[in-house]
């Protein structure tokens, strides 16, 4: 195995040209190693060449209308004018308004504008969150790094065709393999950002208030909600002679000897 390592290694320095320089003892053997060098490859941030920066914005609207379909028709066509698209379209009711949630996906370039026309005619808004991410720095570093694997993994093919047995051949595709799940990962990673650069999202949320609750009682309900009441109104009751219970007391002793005075004044009569 070391004597595979040492083959692959040596076949990279030979495939980089004579340019490379004589201490090549200080490397270790292996696939680290040949990373190593590839990652050497890999500009500096103060190196790469400016570029347009790259920007993921998006948006987030909440407000209430007068008018569900309207504003829906409203939107669908700033969506059409400014080349987007409906990605999510959801509705239903709450406890006291009927509501519409809506994804849009348009184009960068058109983000403004598709947030000044939806805001037209918006007199009070809920949530208005307006975000822009700049991932410019990530997306040079991997396309930096991307390039670097890309180089590698010629520089391997390159030594899978000087291969002379079964073992050196299985070693190679080995590393190959390691390579490839590196460029791959990058790969999605910088689809992802171009994609969420080139395209914007925004998602609006807006409602209707109504004054229907929207929850039906069965007349057995109610039924069993008023005798609930008229035992919640007993008990209520009882509580109450509780509490006045010193006042009922006096009330009683007051009557006791009022009584007991009027019938002396009648025998006197």
């Amino acid at each position: 195995m070391k004597a595979i390592s040492y083959f692959i290694f040596s076949m990279i320095l030979a495939c980089g040209g004579e340019s490379s320089t004589g201490n090549d003892a200080s490397y270790s053997v292996g696939y680290e190693d040949a990373v190593m060098i590839s990652e050497k490859s890999v500009p500096a941030q103060s190196e790469v060449v400016s570029q347009e920066q790259k920007i993921i914005q998006t948006g987030n609207l909440r407000f209430e209308t007068k008018d569900l379909e309207k504003t829906q028709q409203h939107i669908q066509k700033v969506a059409a004018q400014n080349q987007g698209f409906i990605q999510d379209d959801n509705s239903g009711k709450n406890y006291n308004e009927i509501y519409r949630n809506i994804t849009l996906r348009v184009p960068t370039a058109n983000f403004q504008s598709v947030i000044d026309s939806i805001s037209k005619g918006v007199a009070f808004f809920d949530q208005k969150d307006i975000s822009r991410q700049d991932v410019t720095e990530e997306f040079i570093d991997l396309e930096a790094r991307l390039k670097a694997k890309r180089e590698l993994e010629n520089r391997y093919l390159e030594l899978l065709k000087q291969a002379k047995n079964v073992a050196e051949m299985l070693e190679i595709e080995r590393e190959l393999s390691k390579i490839r799940e590196e460029i791959e990962a990058r790969q999605g990673r910088l689809n992802y950002l171009e994609n969420r650069v080139t395209v914007s999202t925004i998602t609006i949320y807006f409602y209707k208030i109504t004054t229907d609750t929207g929850v039906t009682t069965s007349y057995g309900s109610k039924m069993w909600n008023a005798v609930k009441s008229g035992w919640n109104g007993i008990s209520l009751f009882f509580l109450g002679l509780i509490y006045i219970w010193p006042f009922l007391l006096f009330l009683l002793i007051f009557l006791y000897f009022l009584r007991r005075y009027l019938r002396r004044n009648k025998k006197k009569i």
